[in-house]
């Protein structure tokens, strides 16, 4: 009797095998599964009769290949799915450890969008001739041009030439649009088809979380949200490693008050550490950065580029922010300004304030006479100064309370911003008698995008 059981249950394990075995076939044989193909099944005679059968589901749907690599092979879009050789199978493993092309990055901010776009040089021709045709279409639109639409903008000046990232050499490219054309943007993803060739984009800044349900329900993609100040400190640690080609990527002004005198140099950020970074895009957050991974924000302000940007469109009628940097130039805040000589009649001496100190922003609009004499330009000179001198009061104190002699500004609204730079630099050389030194970098508001792309290629 004992031995009629045994058989019986022996029977039905069997049974249970070979009816487990479509199961299998049409379940998991389509999933990619190291467990499934290259270990050994559980003990036990199930696992003895599932294993060849699994082998068998697989190569129904899938080459044979060697068994080093592995057994059931998932189809991506962009992937060779014909027969392997060695050289094969040494790609394969590559592509294991990082993405798939295209390689991006994106920071959505408040008033921009940054993206920057790693371009592959280093194509074998048998790469190319497995290239999907939605990957050639997004490589040859973003490189071959140097605007997209009316708004968007690839900064030729910053590229990055000859960079190796994850074994691969390329270009970097560095993108801007407005965020209020983000809608489109995804829009054109999905004409391209971008979510055949990538699940998950990553993005940080405000419009991570903003525009996240657009980009799914329109654009099939998901975004991976990073937190904008993390790639913010990665950004700009990475940039300044690789340099800009061949040249520094930190520099500051010498003689910045001095119009004939004043001079860009390059400045070595070989020991960065602490530094004071100052980033001024929309609002303004302010970090004292002690190691790539010990840094707090110390404060910040809502008074940014997003400001100078309102408030000249107010009162001038500008429409873009190219615009309103032009007309400052050619303004004169004086005008505007009340300074200290304008009530004491010359220096403050007792507390070393000199005469040309401005003692109240837009302090002379009180008066209907000078209202009517000033100009647009006056105004949005004013505007820019008073915003600067803000940003640089408020980084001065945040030095001197960490004590901290490195200061680093970056954001968008440094961009073409010369007048603001040198404001910045003069300024906490000045009020700190030379203790203070004010830095700059090429890639001023890309430091978040080239973060995200950093944290892109880390992920399988």
């Amino acid at each position: 009797m004992g031995n009629w059981l045994g058989r019986q249950r022996w029977l039905l394990r069997m049974g249970a095998g070979r009816l487990g075995a479509p199961m299998e076939r049409h379940g998991r044989a389509s999933a990619t599964s190291s467990s499934s193909a290259g270990n050994p099944a559980p003990g036990g005679p199930e696992g003895r009769r599932r294993e060849p059968l699994r082998r068998r589901a697989s190569s129904a749907s899938a080459p044979v290949v060697d068994a080093s690599a592995e057994g059931v092979r998932r189809e991506r879009p962009g992937s060779y799915s014909g027969p392997t050789s060695l050289s094969r199978q040494r790609v394969e493993n590559l592509r294991k450890k990082r993405p798939l092309f295209p390689w991006f990055g994106l920071d959505i901010g408040g008033t921009l969008v940054k993206l920057v776009y790693f371009e592959p040089k280093d194509i074998t021709a048998e790469e190319e001739e497995e290239e999907v045709e939605s990957l050639k279409s997004i490589r040859k639109y973003l490189t071959s041009n140097v605007a997209y639409g009316s708004t968007g903008i690839r900064d030729v000046h910053l590229e990055l030439k000859d960079l190796t990232l994850c074994g691969r050499k390329g270009n970097l490219h560095f993108i801007r649009f407005p965020t209020h054309d983000m809608p489109a943007f995804i829009q054109m993803g999905r004409d391209k088809n971008f979510s055949s060739l990538h699940t998950v984009f990553c993005a940080t800044g405000g419009g991570a979380y903003k525009f996240e349900q657009d980009f799914l329900t329109i654009g099939d993609l998901q975004l991976c949200k990073l937190d904008e100040l993390d790639c913010l400190i990665k950004g700009i640690l990475y940039i300044d490693s690789v340099g800009f080609n061949g040249r520094s990527q930190c520099y500051y002004f010498e003689n910045p008050a001095d119009s004939e005198k004043c001079q860009k140099l390059p400045f070595d950020l070989k020991n960065p550490y602490p530094l004071l970074l100052v980033n001024i895009g929309s609002g303004v957050s302010i970090l004292a950065v002690y190691s790539k991974d010990n840094y707090k924000r110390v404060t910040g302000t809502s008074l940014g580029g997003g400001t100078f940007f309102g408030l000249c469109c107010l009162l001038t009628g500008c429409t873009t922010f190219e615009e309103a940097l032009e007309m400052a130039s050619r303004g004169d805040s004086t005008k505007v300004d009340k300074l200290v000589r304008d009530i004491y009649g010359g220096d403050y001496e007792r507390f070393g304030l000199p005469g040309w100190a401005v003692a109240s922003s837009f302090g002379n609009m009180m008066s209907k006479e000078k209202r009517e004499a000033v100009t647009k330009e006056d105004l949005a000179r004013a505007t820019l100064i008073t915003i600067t001198n803000n940003i640089g009061s408020i980084a001065r104190m945040c030095a001197l309370n960490e004590n901290i002699n490195q200061v680093v500004f970056v954001g968008n609204f440094l961009r073409i911003n010369t007048i603001a730079m040198r404001l910045l630099a003069y300024a906490l050389d000045y009020w700190s008698k030379g203790q203070l030194k004010a830095l700059f970098s090429e890639h001023e508001g890309y430091f978040g995008a080239v973060g995200a792309l950093l944290e892109l290629l880390k992920m399988p």
